[in-house]
């Protein structure tokens, strides 16, 4: 009897002994730089931001005017960095842009 309670006792206390879980780098959306954003003029198409910049993460359903471009990387289960960028457009052309970029993107 007392066998069996030791084997007990030691597979539920070696069922509590558990390294941890490995996490991974996680990196997700369109990675955009000072260069990139400082080569779009005014009056760009919308098909020319697109050649520069890539396709957008997301588009206004409602307000076509406006393109976003989002990126978040995450550090092995960390904190969650994100960058920001919205291409704004007047009839189809490129107007301007408001970006939040981080100071290093951690990919590179």
């Amino acid at each position: 009897m007392q066998k069996l309670t030791a084997l007990i006792l030691t597979l539920i206390l070696s069922g509590c002994v558990f390294p941890g879980v490995y996490k991974i780098n996680v990196q997700q959306g369109n990675i955009l730089t000072d260069e990139e954003l400082t080569s779009l003029t005014e009056g760009m198409s919308r098909s020319q931001v697109h050649s520069v910049l890539g396709n957008p993460l997301m588009v206004n359903p409602v307000d076509p005017s406006r393109e976003y471009y989002i990126y978040t990387f995450q550090r092995r289960g960390g904190d969650i960095e994100e960058q920001r960028v919205i291409v704004y457009y007047n009839n189809d052309q490129y107007s301007h842009f408001e970006a939040q970029l981080l100071e290093e993107t951690p990919a590179y």
